[in-house]
């Protein structure tokens, strides 16, 4: 192997962090190169869970991990984070993590601008985690962001403060909210510099050496590719670019380097927050998969809404994700079901279409067009093995295959990490 890419193949939560840790064991080097501390992967290793949000997965196995410049990096989560890590005994040291110096900086102002608007919102509320992510990536975009090398500069952080609180102060004035002077945030970044800085370091150079050496190298996507601001259920989505094509963007290297492209994906749907959400249950199989699958978010704790397979969504995912094949998650949870449905195109305003509407409008009225297969009774936790499983779950795989345009790789029957079915369609190279 020389690279594989993992990303989120519906709206997140999809079970990842089994795979990433799977791959992290193998790996030289993992990458996160998107998103924030506003999504999380849970590892469970030997028995033992670790809740990872910025950092990434390669830290509990002391593997070489990047935050790469496309994510944004809020620096007291960040130390936060390292600190919990100690108390599981895990040295997270600056040979072992590595932060892009161009990474923007989520600010305490960037958080407050993030709460007051979502608040601001009312009934048309998005569903932020209220972290400051989508500020952040704002300020990024206009060009006003402190970026860590900045700590290193206190004339150009003088400057560029001010600039940056000109327009957060404004916006929160407007929504009636408490304003940040400059030297409040330059004491703040004064103290926390000296912690944050060690982990500084030249991202992209690294980046092109690794490579070079034929490093294996695991880019670990954060969200969803359904959650991307370009190609997702915007504005329903996070403030960044989730698709594999990002990689090279986050990292600071070239579009060939993401290797394998390994899409994850539930054998049902959850959804964390607001937005539409077609194939939803609101009956008591929707109920039986949350209760099951334990459905609550890593980072925010929030019930997950459930629902069956969508096989247009997800194969949307593949075709801009350019996805080279799936893995299938929790198909245990779908144990015990008489029968199992897979939506495989939408009614709207009465005419039958095969594609999800990019208009938000059209996106509510969409109503799912089911294809029902039997069910089965048969345990599958704990099965390695594809010839083991009941026929019915079988060829509930192979119609979401043909579906969706791509081979399930990776099947997996419980979290333990062993309890994995790798198909012989899974080849990194």
């Amino acid at each position: 192997m020389s690279s594989v890419t993992i990303v989120g193949s519906q709206w997140g939560d999809e079970g990842k962090g089994k795979i990433v840790d799977w791959l992290a064991s193998q790996a030289d080097v993992v990458v996160r190169f998107q998103g924030g501390h506003n999504a999380g992967h849970t590892l469970v290793i030997d028995g033992k869970s670790y809740k990872l949000s910025l950092l990434p997965s390669g830290v509990v196995r002391q593997k070489i991990s990047i935050i790469g410049n496309g994510v944004v990096v809020d620096p007291q989560a960040l130390l936060n984070e390292i600190a919990k890590f100690k108390d599981q005994n895990i040295e997270i040291t600056p040979d072992i993590l590595k932060v892009a110096e161009n990474c923007p900086l989520i600010l305490p102002s960037h958080v407050a601008l993030d709460q007051a608007r979502e608040k601001a919102r009312g009934e048309h509320k998005i569903g932020t985690t209220g972290r400051g992510i989508g500020p952040a990536y704002e300020d990024k975009v206009a060009r006003r962001a402190i970026r860590l090398c900045d700590l290193t500069e206190p004339e150009t952080l003088d400057w560029r403060l001010d600039e940056l609180l000109a327009h957060h102060n404004a916006l929160l004035v407007s929504l009636g909210e408490k304003t940040f002077s400059k030297d409040e945030i330059l004491s703040y970044l004064n103290t926390i510099a000296v912690k944050v800085l060690p982990f500084m370091a030249p991202v992209s150079e690294l980046m092109a050496s690794y490579i070079k050496n034929n490093k294996f190298v695991l880019f670990e996507g954060a969200q969803a590719i359904m959650l991307d601001v370009d190609h997702g259920t915007y504005p329903f989505v996070t403030s960044s670019n989730t698709v594999p094509a990002q990689t090279g963007i986050g990292s600071g290297t070239g579009p060939r380097t993401g290797g394998y492209i390994l899409g994850i994906a539930k054998a049902y749907t959850t959804r964390v927050g607001a937005g539409p959400f077609p194939t939803e249950l609101f009956d008591e199989t929707g109920k039986y998969l949350g209760e099951k699958g334990y459905e609550f978010g890593t980072v925010t704790g929030r019930p997950r809404r459930c629902g069956w397979f969508d096989a247009v969504l997800v194969r949307r995912a593949v075709q801009v994700g350019g996805l080279d094949g799936l893995a299938l998650m929790k198909l245990d949870v779908l144990d015990g079901l008489k029968e199992v449905k897979i939506c495989v195109g939408y009614q709207l305003d009465g005419q039958n279409i095969e594609r999800f509407p990019y208009t938000l409008e059209a996106q509510k009225r969409l109503k799912p067009i089911y294809e029902t297969m039997l069910g089965w009774n048969e345990k599958t936790s704990g099965i390695r093995s594809k010839k083991e499983l009941p026929a019915a779950a079988r060829n509930y795989i192979e119609r979401i295959e043909a579906l969706i345009g791509v081979k399930v790789a990776v099947i997996s029957t419980s979290p333990e990490r062993e309890d994995t079915i790798l198909s012989e369609n899974f080849l990194p190279n």
